[in-house]
């Protein structure tokens, strides 16, 4: 039997503006030919995601991604991760 592999998409994110007074992040993340704005509240753990337009697609794994690298990000940065699905 040969294993499936699970289909996999690169997300870019670069950070444009970040406040730990307030306690957000701000930046854009693109995956193939999708593009978003977001503003990452993490005080409140809250993302918002702009457009709609595949958002549902990129909520749950940035969430991930930013829960997990929130302290790392710097603004001007460039980072990336797996999204485990084909966008």
């Amino acid at each position: 039997m040969s294993a499936h592999r699970l289909p996999n998409t690169t997300a870019y994110v670069r950070i444009t503006h970040q406040s730990w007074h307030h306690g957000k992040i701000e930046g854009e993340v693109t995956a193939n030919q999708f593009a978003w704005q977001f503003a990452w509240h993490f005080r409140r753990g809250e993302l918002q995601v702009q457009p709609s337009l595949g958002r549902a697609l990129i909520r749950e794994p940035l969430t991930r991604f930013l829960e997990q690298s929130d302290y790392k990000l710097e603004p001007g940065g460039d980072y990336s991760f797996t999204i485990r699905a084909k966008l």
